[in-house]
């Protein structure tokens, strides 16, 4: 009975503390690939990854840019501008058709219409099905049509092209031995089998057509010692496509890279699109190849200079880990459109993590045993009867012939009993009762539960990444800025590094008031950081009209606040669902007494009626231009007279030409630290004068731009929950 209960303590106090540590640290979507509903079937974590698609462009081949970079805005989902991933597992799964990723894209193009085929993971399957969605703008936005092609086996890359008037399809079923034909009979979702046209075939296979004869290019698995898989590449040929299909004179082409997607011809050269050797394609550079020489005697490429444009940001980009495929289009406008397969984590990254996790549950389980012997409650580590009775019941001959020489059982009752001596050796050192004891009875207690809370996070908590959420299908981008002065260098370097790796930070701006400015070189960040440094010493420098910022959203956040990469994602959701809003995290209320107050004033009238702009979203182009317009002049020497309440004054200008609609909107973070508590540099370290200050501009500001205290919006009016 003493020993159940210990264990029952023990497990119930590890339980206990795996429970609240996961409902603490882990938002409702972990353990999602994607921001998707959590009665969804799809994005569910793959070991094979995360993959996603996303869109580039450029004058050729070798100068695509992310779309991002292009300045494509889309109004009806606020993506201003719109970003990548243009194609993600939640894209399929809110269409009713369950995706745990999306990868291979092929490009179709039909008139104005682009079609877009991929591999579909199927969560329910666990295989691959070919999807499709169509674009009419370009590939800014997708709309998923459904699964084209379903088949008992795995099927991927979907190579598509026509011929002789008829569109056909050749996808990867390597599975079942086979490289298949598919020819559509009603465009794009409808396809017939038209011929197996190679058995035991090479894989991610493409064909292009070259001086009068048709080019099969693959891959073919060996499972020969010493080489990796995918390491042959395969050349065919044919004067159809349909075949019937010769081989290369010079196959099998050792230490050839993968295909990566569709070989083209650009200014009367062939090119082809090459991945990384192996399966997991850990490698992240897409590769390219020029084709020196293609005849059915001689084959030779070389490898050229090709380099997509990449994030920094690691597992918080879409194609921060790695990225293998790119098909390549030429639009009727002259432009050249890619589609790139990208992904946030490695193959297997999901099983290492779990069974890093069980292996942290088991130490931790065995720290339990261990303490149970050093309190004397366990005794023995190996029952006796254990190795008495090992045999019982299990007597063959050969069991016999062992037991004839005993040397088994006697070797098997050496190392029982050498075992059970340990815990009296150790009782000897650590006696609970001294002080020695305890320490090494808590620190073994202690290091159970953070074995415990490790083994949690492994298991439960995802693979770390950050991603944005998405609205109406589509990501964006957004300009972080933030004022400060060179007594607070500290502080800024720090909070560059950890918010460029924010997946929606486009910019980072700082706006230098005072001091000499740092060198770029001193920030370590994930984007691009713009210093401008101001001529005068003003709050009302937050506010500057900057025609240099290429978003329409813009967070204002002080340099001396940190909080997680989640909290500020799900900020720019909340923006952009309502971007004529002041959005952000810090509310506050005033009433009629026109005194201001703390957070915990409005949490008593429960709700609020201004947010604070030192971490805010806002529309650049309205804010700005409302601040520094001709109606806000006086409150703006208000300000400077003051040296404060610069983010006073916003709100009472949006409240002002808001009407009686709502002009704030607040999301409440899960963590915000102020990392100036320990640098010693706050603006505003004499609380109660900086009240006072701030009460006197809401009296200022009432008698020029109306009350704010006829306005109340209560907390927990979203359904997510994000304002409680």
């Amino acid at each position: 009975m003493r020993r159940f209960l210990f264990f029952v303590s023990c497990f119930g106090l590890y339980a206990l503390v795996a429970a609240t540590y996961a409902w603490l640290a882990f938002p409702p979507h972990i353990g999602r690939t994607d921001h998707v509903s959590s009665s969804s079937l799809g994005c569910r974590e793959d070991n094979e990854g995360s993959w996603s698609i996303g869109v580039f462009y450029g004058d050729s081949p070798f100068t695509l840019k992310p779309i991002e970079t292009m300045n494509v805005w889309r109004n009806e989902s606020a993506a201003w501008p719109v970003a990548n991933p243009v194609l993600t597992c939640a894209s399929l799964t809110n269409s009713g058709f369950p995706s745990n990723f999306v990868a291979d894209p092929f490009l179709y193009v039909q008139d104005d219409t682009l079609y877009l085929f991929f591999e579909n993971k199927n969560p329910i399957t666990m295989q691959g099905d070919i999807g499709v969605a169509e674009s009419t703008d370009k590939g800014a936005t997708w709309k998923p049509l459904g699964i084209a092609l379903d088949e008992p086996w795995h099927l991927s890359f979907p190579f598509v092209f026509s011929y002789n008037g008829e569109i056909y399809m050749m996808p990867e079923s390597n599975q079942i031995g086979e490289l298949r034909l598919y020819r559509a009979v009603n465009f794009p979702l409808t396809w017939k089998l038209e011929r197996v046209i190679l058995q035991n075939p090479p894989v991610d296979s493409t064909i292009i057509h070259h001086q009068g004869n048709y080019w099969l290019f693959g891959t073919h698995h060996s499972s020969s010692f010493g080489t990796k898989k995918n390491g042959h590449f395969e050349i065919w040929y044919s004067t159809t496509p349909l075949g019937p299909w010769k081989q290369h004179k010079k196959n099998h082409i050792h230490n050839a890279a993968s295909n990566g997607g569709r070989a083209f011809s650009h200014n009367g050269n062939l090119y082809r699109v090459g991945q990384a050797s192996g399966e997991s394609y850990e490698k992240k550079k897409i590769r390219m190849f020029k084709i020196e020489i293609l005849s059915k005697e001689v084959y030779r490429e070389v490898q050229v200079p090709f380099d997509l444009e990449t994030s920094h940001k690691g597992q918080n980009y879409w194609n921060g880990v790695r990225q293998h495929h790119l098909d390549v289009t030429q639009l009727s406008s002259g432009e050249y459109i890619g589609l790139v397969g990208g992904d946030r984590v490695t193959s297997g990254d999901l099983f290492l993590r779990v069974s890093l996790g069980y292996a942290s549950l088991a130490a931790a389980i065995s720290l339990v045993e261990f303490l149970g012997f050093l309190l004397g409650i366990l005794n023995c580590i190996v029952p006796s009867t254990w190795c008495d009775n090992y045999y019982a019941g299990k007597r063959t001959d050969a069991v016999l012939n062992l037991e004839t020489t005993s040397f088994v059982s006697e070797q098997l009752r050496r190392l029982c009993s050498r075992l059970n001596r340990v815990p009296p050796f150790l009782r000897r050192f650590v006696k609970p009762n001294s002080t020695f004891g305890r320490l090494v009875l808590s620190s073994i207690l202690v290091l159970g539960v953070l074995l415990t809370c490790v083994g949690v996070r492994y298991i439960y908590g995802g693979s770390g990444a950050v991603m944005a959420y998405p609205l109406k299908g589509h990501v964006s981008k957004f300009t972080l800025a933030t004022m400060t002065y060179d007594s607070r260098l500290w502080n800024l370097k720090m909070y560059v590094k950890h918010y460029s790796q924010c997946p929606s930070v486009k910019e980072i701006l700082v706006i230098w008031n005072k001091g000499p400015p740092p060198e770029l070189t001193d920030l370590d960040s994930a984007v691009p950081v713009r210093i401008r440094v101001e001529k005068l010493n003003s709050l009302n420098n937050r506010f500057n009209i900057d025609p240099l910022i290429k978003t329409r959203a813009i967070l204002e956040l002080d340099d001396d606040i940190m909080m997680s990469c989640d909290n500020i994602e799900k900020g720019f959701r909340v923006w952009r669902e309502h971007p004529e809003r002041l959005v952000g995290y810090y509310p506050r209320f005033v009433d009629e007494t026109m005194t201001y107050s703390a957070e915990k004033f409005a949490r008593s009238h429960k709700g609020y009626n201004m947010i604070l702009t030192g971490a805010a979203f806002m529309d650049v182009d309205f804010a700005f231009g409302l601040y520094q317009s001709e109606k806000a002049r006086l409150g703006r020497e208000f300000v400077n007279e003051q040296f404060n309440c610069e983010d006073v004054l916003l709100n009472f200008l949006y409240a002002n030409v808001s009407g009686l609609g709502k002009a704030v909107e607040y999301v409440r973070p899960f963590l915000a630290i102020d990392t100036s508590k320990f640098s010693g540099v706050a603006i505003s370290g004499n609380t109660n004068k900086h009240y006072m200050k701030r009460s006197k501009c809401l009296r200022r500001f009432s008698d020029l731009y109306g009350s704010l205290s006829d306005r109340r919006w209560e907390f927990g009016g979203r359904k997510d929950g994000w304002d409680l």
